[in-house]
């Protein structure tokens, strides 16, 4: 799914679409090399499989004691990264959603580690980095194959028509979140070079990674350049612009990479 308008017309009827081959091969060698090398990068200062989602709802489908390997931003950690999130062909499908000004918020790497990979219960992402117009998408730039076993993506299509719903951090019960259970959602599986978008409205989640493969990918958070993070978000806000203009920057906000 490449076309704009049918690539934007599924979007904003399922909160989400897939745009398959949209890396190619020789692009992926490259980036599969660093991210690898981003990877052993972590294990050396100590930071390999340094994340746990908390809370009850993670307790509830046995991601307590599960691990994964995790950074922001690995834009600044290799040119080829860097390079990846400018790609021509990976911002004209982000334009064909956001419109012609692009912002960048973050990016982060995951590796779900073998056997016990981090599942993620349902959620949505809104309440972690609000933009006062929600025109904010995820795009998870897939590394390595992720298929349901591997704890590919899953979601719930059309959950993101919910809007700003409270409590849906997925951290903490939820009588909303029992009502879109993780084995009731949609898996999205998906091979190198694929990409998968999804609003911060959308439910989405993920199950352990269960089989004896690496689950490698990288998400890309951005928004419209003509809307804004609200005061007191804690996430890396970067404010770069991709492509077109951003019109809410200011000095201030220039000098500062966050809140």
């Amino acid at each position: 799914m490449t076309d704009p308008k049918t690539i934007k017309a599924f979007y904003e009827a399922n909160g989400y679409c897939v745009a398959r081959g949209l890396f190619k091969p020789a692009q992926m060698k490259v980036l599969t090399r660093d991210f690898d090398r981003i990877v052993r990068q972590l294990a050396a200062t100590g930071d390999k499989d340094n994340t746990q989602w908390k809370g009850e709802l993670q307790k509830r489908i046995g991601g307590a004691r599960s691990m994964l390997t995790h950074t922001h931003n690995v834009q600044c950690y290799s040119q080829a990264w860097l390079q990846a999130i400018q790609d021509k062909a990976f911002l004209d499908v982000t334009a064909a959603l956001l419109g012609p000004d692009i912002i960048l918020h973050h990016t982060k790497l995951f590796q779900k580690p073998i056997s016990n990979g981090m599942p993620f219960t349902m959620h949505q992402d809104w309440s972690y980095f609000p933009s006062v117009k929600d025109t904010m998408l995820a795009a998870v730039i897939h590394v390595s194959p992720a298929t349901d076993r591997m704890g590919c993506l899953r979601v719930y299509p059309g959950s993101h028509k919910l809007g700003r719903a409270a409590h849906t951090s997925g951290q903490e019960p939820c009588a909303l979140l029992d009502q879109y259970p993780l084995e009731g959602a949609m898996p999205l599986e998906a091979e190198p070079g694929d990409v998968v978008f999804f609003h911060y409205f959308t439910l989405h989640g993920s199950k352990h990674n269960r089989s004896n493969r690496l689950r490698k990918t990288v998400l890309v958070q951005m928004h419209s350049g003509q809307d804004e993070i609200e005061a007191g978000n804690r996430h890396p806000n970067l404010r770069l612009t991709l492509r077109g203009w951003n019109h809410r920057i200011n000095r201030e906000k220039a000098n500062s990479a966050e809140s």
